[in-house]
Order: structure tokens, then C-alpha cells, then sequence
């Protein structure tokens, strides 16, 4: 399980450090890609797989089913580690993400996103009234069985 968040420096090929914690889930590889609120997402590779297969499965006929392929296939790289524990984000995912030259690596369960410093200090400031946030929420079952 993907948690917690943890700020990083971009050098100055790319490269963003992962943390040690993220990189012991990922020992079968895993992939980035572009995400919906203009970030980027980490996958490990048997999600990524399950993903492919639910995605492929969608009717080519409906235009939503082509832009969602679109915007997770044609943005997806397979990342690897080098020796300090960084990955490479191609130029166009960090110019789509507006990621420059700082990022937050955040754990979102089962993956984890990559955020520009500005857009996640932006994604939570929306938590700030917790009342809203509840409201916000109530419609979903978060209840304990």
C-alpha cells in the first residue's frame, strides 16, 4: 500500500527520487502515466495490466471510451530505477503535469501520483473546510463492516 506524501527536488535531466518505501512495492516494474486532475499517476505493473485489460475491453465506438485510452496509453511510459532511486519523467508528462522544478510524491492506496508543488498545495487547500470535505464525501460508503 501506497502511503503518506513526500516533497522531491526534479534535477536537472528529469529525474524525480521515489520513496524507498514505494520502491520496495515495485519489484516487477511499473508505469507512469497522465492523470485527471493534470498529474501523474504510478502504477505497479500488475495494475497497470488489470487497467490495459478493463480499458481494451471498453467499446471502441463510444468517443469517452477512445479519449480515456488516449489520455492513459498514449501518455504511459514503463519506468525504471536507477542506483539513487529515481525515475525519469519524460519532458511532455512534466510539461502536461507542470511539473519544474519540485514534486510531491503522494500515496493514493493501491498507487501513487506525482504532483507539481503548485497543484497539490492547490488540491489541498479544497480540505481545508471540513465540513465541505464531509459533504463532499457523504454520498460514498465508507462504513466499516
Amino acid at each position: 500500500m501506497f502511503l503518506g506524501q513526500y516533497q522531491h527536488s526534479i534535477d536537472e535531466k528529469g529525474r524525480v527520487t521515489i520513496p524507498a518505501r514505494f520502491r520496495e512495492q515495485l519489484d516487477n516494474g511499473a508505469y507512469l502515466t497522465r492523470w485527471f486532475e493534470n498529474n501523474l499517476v504510478v502504477f505497479t505493473a500488475e495494475d497497470f495490466t488489470r487497467i490495459y485489460e478493463h480499458v481494451n475491453a471498453l467499446s471502441i465506438t463510444d468517443p469517452a471510451a477512445r479519449a480515456l485510452r488516449r489520455l492513459i496509453f498514449a501518455n504511459a511510459e514503463r519506468v525504471e530505477f536507477d542506483r539513487a532511486g529515481r525515475i525519469l519523467i519524460p519532458q511532455f508528462l512534466r510539461e502536461a503535469a507542470g511539473i519544474t522544478s519540485g514534486a510531491v510524491v503522494v500515496g493514493s492506496g493501491n498507487y501513487f501520483e506525482i504532483w507539481s508543488d503548485e497543484l497539490w498545495q492547490k488540491q489541498n487547500a479544497q480540505f481545508e473546510n471540513s465540513e465541505a470535505v464531509a459533504g463532499s464525501f457523504a454520498g460514498l460508503n465508507l462504513a466499516f463492516k
